[in-house]
């Protein structure tokens, strides 16, 4: 998956912030706060931490060379994905849809309420043209966005 288009499917969820919080060389990408992926671009091959159900980050870790135990991370509940090119782009976009997923469900109900809310607006905003809840002044590679 082209960094890009990874960097435009993280931002692609409801309500997703993309920030620096450990310098330029790592973004977080978090949904009401709370991170559900931390990405670093400029490493080689570019790296993504995603959270995992534990048995599944298991068995994925057992499956694909890829996948590894969440670096600087709680090792049960994360795994970083080497950006290699070896990963296929649908299971790649199905990991960050359950991390995403993962972080949501452990939201208290308030917090998940207004999350829907807005989920709704930003739909509505989208449907018209218009982008809301994405990150400004990023950069990849080098390059401002």
């Amino acid at each position: 998956m082209h960094m890009e288009h990874l960097r435009e499917l993280l931002l692609s969820f409801p309500s997703v912030t993309e920030e620096e919080p450990f310098g330029p060389e790592v973004v977080v990408y978090k949904v009401m706060g709370k991170m559900f992926a931390l990405v670093d671009y400029d490493s080689v091959p570019p790296t993504m931490n995603l959270k995992c159900d534990p048995e599944r980050a298991l068995d994925l870790r057992d499956v694909h060379e890829a996948i590894r135990p969440g670096w600087h991370m709680n090792k049960r509940h994360w795994n970083t994905l080497d950006m290699d090119g070896s990963l296929r782009g649908p299971l790649v976009s199905e990991l960050v849809r359950h991390s995403y997923d993962l972080v949501v469900a452990a939201l208290p109900r308030r917090v998940r309420e207004k999350l829907a809310a807005q989920a709704s607006n930003e739909h509505g905003d989208k449907e018209s043209g218009m982008s809301a809840g994405k990150g400004s002044g990023f950069r990849l590679g080098g390059l401002d966005r």
